[in-house]
């Protein structure tokens, strides 16, 4: 494949998404993603306070998850654990991960379903741990008895499950399956804990587009001839045109 093919390619997939972020932060300005901007927030404040001599155990008592934690206390914490920085990452990759990642799915398919999202995808890799631990390091999808101590925080397995939600919404392929590929072969080089959880965040999200299409073909809805914008948006507003653009801010993509 040539550099112009890769050009187009790159067009078809991203253009629709580039335009919809793009016009949302000209006219809506911080409006348009006050989720995103709440989340960054919360987790530089988590960054902060774990960092005193006195924030630490709060921090843990409130956010920290191990699979070695009774399922109840892991349940309960999970929901803040996606923003506590993980201890031995540097901060600002889980601060531009959110803004980005976090920023467009908000704008695209909306506040609640950006959070429903993340949170089942981060829960499928805090459930996953349990049972890979259960299964023993013998087996593919097993890990060692002693990844049960492990503080397992931070929105990666959220990230990766937003951008394959994301990819599937808006038909980039080829984005989807590099997404995938990376995480595999991020547990090829390092077969760890937080590699195979990824993978668990991907099945989620893969379930949930499952899920999303089913719902879309029951209500009839079929995709319309525009990559990446469906006849009706999966918020339930009215699809985008160019009327609608002029108009004012960019309907969320389907």
């Amino acid at each position: 494949m040539n550099r112009g093919a890769l050009r187009a390619a790159a067009r078809r997939e991203w253009r629709p998404v580039f335009t919809a972020v793009r016009t949302a932060l000209v006219t809506r300005k911080w409006r348009a993603a006050p989720l995103t901007l709440g989340a960054v927030a919360l987790t530089a404040g988590f960054q902060i306070v774990q960092n005193q001599s006195w924030g630490l155990g709060p921090v843990r008592d409130i956010g920290f998850v191990r699979a070695m934690d009774p399922l109840w206390l892991a349940l309960l914490r999970t929901p803040l654990s996606l923003f506590v920085p993980a201890l031995d990452l540097p901060v600002w990759g889980a601060l531009l991960q959110i803004l980005l990642v976090f920023g467009i799915a908000e704008i695209c398919i909306g506040w609640w379903r950006t959070l429903v999202i993340s949170y089942v995808t981060t829960l499928a890799g805090t459930l996953y741990a349990r049972a890979a631990i259960a299964l023993g390091p013998g087996g593919v999808l097993g890990v060692k008895a002693s990844d049960a101590q492990i503080v397992d925080t931070g929105p990666s397995a959220a990230v990766v499950g937003l951008a394959i939600f994301l990819c599937w919404r808006l038909r980039a392929r080829w984005t989807m399956g590099a997404v995938i590929v990376g995480m595999v072969l991020e547990l090829v080089l390092k077969d760890n804990l937080a590699g195979k959880e990824h993978l668990a965040a991907i099945l989620a999200a893969l379930a949930l587009c499952a899920a999303a299409a089913w719902r879309d073909r029951r209500q009839g809805g079929g995709p319309s001839s525009r990559p990446g914008i469906a006849a009706r948006s999966w918020s339930g507003a009215p699809p985008m045109n160019s009327s609608s653009r002029r108009r004012g801010p960019a309907q969320r993509l389907s």
